[in-house]
């Protein structure tokens, strides 16, 4: 049997053991539009009662309102969670994305700030949004390292970078864990990047489980929902996505699950040292989230579920082409 137990997993060769799933909190700084910041502290609150010890979010969520959040939701339970804080993403007054600035300097002015807006000493892993093309990865590791030295990052983390990088990072500095997106209809990572990382003992903390709802079922219609400008979001492609989700809801029926518990199973099931990142912005999204620990799957069930949803039947790509260009996991 491939089983998804609730013992916690270790986020690399150096670094702490987490919860099987890890809270995702972007969605709590209106992302997916309008939020409720009392309901979104009590989720934070069911999350840690309920045993999760990991919380994600970056400095660029909500302009800084998604770290204050979170310093409030942890006035009294620091010594409790874990904290994952990606920074780099550069945005305008009016929420553009307008770039990324991993500067050895930049790297320790955002780490200043996020520690002020959370209200705590240091942060447990910390890692750049994205490549910074005009800055050596060395560079902005060795600056995360300095900070790990002065006692104000704990551990350090990658997100969406390609196995040259991984390498190249990794000599610099131990990195726990890499960030990336990973599901059912987002599979690339598993041909180059996951070798490395388990080669060299670094984890995958998988964001997009759900595939920011759409294996879900989930319907955008509210204002600011960025979802409407990615290309999976759009038109046909959504006509045809839509159609890949209703059948994983079919599968899921017939075993008595939810579509969503069923894409985290499936994740939780295929590395051990996966650690899916789950965004819920509602103790009833967690509660359901939380579910798919319960669920275990036979290897010819997991064969099964990508039968059914294969990912080459996904329509678009996960971002627009110009964020495609510039990711570096996709090189």
């Amino acid at each position: 049997m491939i089983s998804t137990p609730t013992l916690r997993r270790k986020l690399g060769a150096t670094g702490p053991e987490v919860f099987p799933i890890a809270l995702g909190c972007m969605g709590m700084s209106g992302m997916y539009g309008a939020t409720d910041d009392a309901e979104s502290l009590a989720t934070i609150h069911a999350a840690i009662d309920a045993g999760v010890n990991l919380l994600d979010t970056g400095d660029f969520y909500g302009m800084g309102h998604n770290e204050m959040l979170i310093g409030r939701a942890l006035h009294f339970q620091r010594d409790q969670v874990l904290l994952s804080v990606k920074f780099g993403a550069q945005r305008g007054p009016n929420g553009a994305w307008i770039g990324y600035d991993a500067r050895p300097a930049a790297v320790k002015t955002a780490l200043a700030y996020s520690l002020n807006r959370l209200g705590v000493d240091y942060i447990d892993i910390y890692r750049p949004a994205r490549l910074d093309p005009n800055v050596p990865i060395e560079d902005t590791i060795g600056a995360i390292a300095q900070m790990v030295q002065a006692g104000y990052v704990r551990h350090i983390g990658l997100s969406e970078v390609g196995p040259e990088t991984i390498r190249r990072a990794a000599a610099v500095h131990p990195i726990v864990d890499l960030q990336i997106e990973y599901a059912l209809i987002s599979r690339s990572p598993e041909s180059k990047i996951f070798p490395v990382l388990q080669e060299l003992g670094i984890a995958a903390t998988t964001y997009g489980t759900l595939s920011r709802g759409l294996l879900s079922g989930s319907h955008f219609t509210a204002p600011g929902d960025f979802r409407a400008h990615l290309p999976r979001f759009k038109g046909d492609n959504l006509a045809q996505n839509r159609q890949l989700a209703a059948k994983l809801k079919e599968v899921a029926a017939t075993k008595g699950i939810t579509q969503s518990q069923l894409a985290i199973a499936w994740a939780l099931a295929k590395q051990s040292f996966i650690v899916p990142v789950v965004g819920a912005r509602t103790r009833a999204q967690l509660a359901e989230s939380l579910g798919a620990l319960e669920v275990a799957f036979t290897p010819d069930e997991i064969a099964e579920i990508e039968a059914a949803v294969p990912a080459e039947a996904v329509a678009g790509t996960r971002y627009d082409a110009m964020q495609m260009r510039h990711l570096d996991s996709e090189k």
